[in-house]
């Protein structure tokens, strides 16, 4: 079953083409990654779904209904939202955070305290400790945990991501990818995942979809796109983890040899 469906989908920004009849779908409880350069149509395209961004022409669904058949702020609640620049509120603590849609939702109080703390805790922050602290006490990692728990907490089963930890440190990267890919499973949430890194897309993703100047130019598991890139252009991109990893290991086979 689709959770996400795009059907022959555009976008133009004056004469220029952003999206250009774009299909595309997302099973439940996948994730599918959207990979491309700078001006590819990726981040335009994952705005379309929650109507951020209109889109010109043909149809988004999700959940099987027309993303035009309720008003566009109804619709983002009940999809999940998360990107790089994080985006929490400086006047509201954690747990007011988190609990911003859910309260738009007029869900009662207890209900939204339990959902944060139940969230807090799947994102490995301690409820007691971090339930009243502000935003500029945190970490960037520990603030962009509290952005993934703020997007689940109205229980969406489609979650939007547009870089989300492209800001981080790698270490702190590495950790939060492996946390993510956990709660994801955990909560069989459907994922359109946008990121420029190849390697974050071939780890994560069930399936990658590569746009290039607002085509899909190829769709395919991470082992299909590594085997059978389809395209020069899918073909480098490719290239640069595959290169990445094989100087990782010259490296560990050099030191294995100097010992």
């Amino acid at each position: 079953m689709a959770a996400i469906e795009l059907d022959a989908v555009g976008k133009r920004w004056g004469d220029a083409i952003a999206v250009d009849a774009l299909t595309l779908r997302v099973d439940a409880g996948a994730l599918v990654a959207l990979v491309g350069g700078s001006g590819s149509g990726k981040t335009t395209t994952l705005k379309m779904v929650n109507r951020l961004v209109e889109a010109d022409t043909g149809t988004i669904r999700v959940g099987g209904r027309d993303v035009r058949d309720e008003p566009a702020p109804l619709l983002r609640r009940r999809i999940g939202y998360c990107f790089q620049q994080i985006g929490l509120f400086p006047h509201l603590d954690v747990a007011e955070n988190v609990g911003v849609t859910p309260r738009l939702l007029g869900w009662p109080a207890e209900r939204i305290r339990r959902r944060v703390d139940e969230l807090l805790a799947l994102v490995e922050l301690e409820p007691a400790a971090y339930r009243s602290r502000e935003p500029a006490s945190l970490s960037g990692g520990q603030q962009q945990r509290v952005a993934i728990a703020r997007a689940l907490a109205a229980e969406p089963a489609v979650l939007l991501m547009d870089e989300p930890f492209g800001a981080l440190d790698p270490l702190t990267r590495d950790t939060l990818q492996e946390r993510f890919q956990a709660i994801r499973r955990a909560l069989a949430v459907t994922v359109l995942f946008v990121t420029h890194d190849m390697a974050e897309a071939l780890r994560l993703a069930d399936s990658i979809a590569v746009l290039d100047g607002g085509r899909l130019v190829q769709r395919g598991t991470p082992a299909e796109l590594l085997r059978a890139p389809a395209t020069e252009s899918v073909a480098r991109m490719i290239a640069t983890p595959r290169r990445q990893a094989e100087q990782v290991e010259a490296l560990l086979h050099a030191e294995a040899e100097g010992a």
